[in-house]
């Protein structure tokens, strides 16, 4: 990026950051004149902890396939762009992961690492900081078959899982272009919850389980246009994620099929909707067992009621909400809630979060 673009996409955000703040106009004349300076001196500018934060929160609030964005406000930013090395980024996110679990009483956090600029950018591995490995036993696949490429790369590594269909996958940091470092999850930091349904002991037998924090770690925060490559961040599940999805979904666990069996429903035949009652009651399991071992989680219902009140408020203040129709609608009776009967523009607004190439 050029260093009038770069000064340009500064000068939008800082505007609109510290009008936010209650800043004055001289107060953010002043902000823009350093950074000018900065960037045509450096190239670049530095983000003050003020910026990062409100920067963060405004990512948040401009995520188009967010359902839970009436939060934002209150997402807790941990600054961590001194960390240099993969030992100190492991460490920032095992504080990560403990300050967010909070004993089940989880609470929107991000951490925050350099961005890359003129240094070795830090990358992470992970898709999620959380999250089971997938093994290829012949035509089988043992835990999750959306980890089986990142858990080769794992072993490539030197790390070894037991072969379970819930091994916790390792952190895997990458520093520059050295050679990424694997570092094993400490099990008393992760919140895992057994899976299972006050009505049908059955489903019980299946052994399910979920983790409780959702810990999103392979995306980019792009903030001013500066562009932060290691920057992982959590909010808590909608239960659908886990029941409708996760669990459910044909190149996943797939258990649709088990908890029918286990409800002793029909399933030769579609019109019994043997699917859609095996959904259901997956999803009550979810609810029930995330409440049961208070570990926050919300309902799709209740996350379209909050989304609502969000475009309220966003309403209120001047700002459209845009939005990913696709991603915002719940994977589970969508046409009840509010969301699938509206529109949303999908145009990304800064700060945000974006993909980035896979570093494998």
């Amino acid at each position: 990026m050029d260093r009038q673009s770069l000064f340009n996409q500064a000068e939008a955000f800082i505007i609109a950051c510290y009008q936010e703040l209650g800043k004055s106009k001289l107060q953010t004349d002043s902000r823009l004149q350093e950074i000018e300076a900065a960037i045509a001196s450096a190239g670049y500018y530095v983000h003050t902890m003020e910026e990062l934060k409100h920067g963060a929160r405004m990512a948040w609030r401009n995520s188009n396939r967010c359902i839970g964005r009436l939060f934002w406000e209150s997402l807790h930013v941990f600054d961590e762009r001194e960390a240099g090395s993969a030992a100190a980024v492991a460490a920032a996110l095992f504080r990560h992961i403990d300050w967010a679990t909070n004993g089940g009483r989880i609470r929107p956090t991000i951490t925050v690492f350099r961005p890359a600029i003129d240094e070795p950018s830090i990358r992470i591995w992970n898709h999620q900081l959380i999250r089971y490995a997938g093994y290829e036993s012949g035509q089988e696949i043992v835990g999750d078959p959306a980890s089986v490429a990142f858990t080769k790369e794992c072993q490539r590594l030197g790390w070894e899982g037991a072969g379970t269909t819930y091994d916790l996958l390792p952190l895997v940091i990458q520093v520059g272009s050295a050679e990424p470092q694997w570092f094993q999850l400490p099990q008393e930091l992760v919140v895992e919850v057994p899976i299972t349904h006050s009505d049908l002991p059955a489903l019980d037998q299946l052994g399910l389980q979920w983790y409780g924090v959702p810990i999103v770690s392979d995306m980019k925060l792009e903030i001013g246009g500066i562009q932060y490559t290691a920057a992982p961040f959590n909010g808590w599940y909608m239960g659908t994620e886990i029941g409708a999805r996760n669990l459910a979904d044909i190149e996943r666990y797939n258990m649709l099929p088990k908890v029918a069996e286990a409800m002793g429903l029909d399933t030769h035949h579609h019109s019994t909707l043997w699917k859609d009652r095996a959904l259901v009651e997956l999803n009550v399991a979810v609810l029930d067992s995330y409440k049961k071992h208070g570990v926050t989680i919300v309902d799709h219902h209740t996350a379209a009621s909050q989304f609502k009140r969000f475009e309220e408020k966003e309403a209120a203040h001047g700002r459209e909400v845009t939005g990913r129709w696709s991603w915002l609608i719940p994977p589970l009776s969508p046409a009840t809630t509010h969301i699938f009967h509206s529109s949303y523009q999908d145009r990304e607004v800064s700060p945000n979060f974006l993909g980035q190439a896979s570093p494998y």
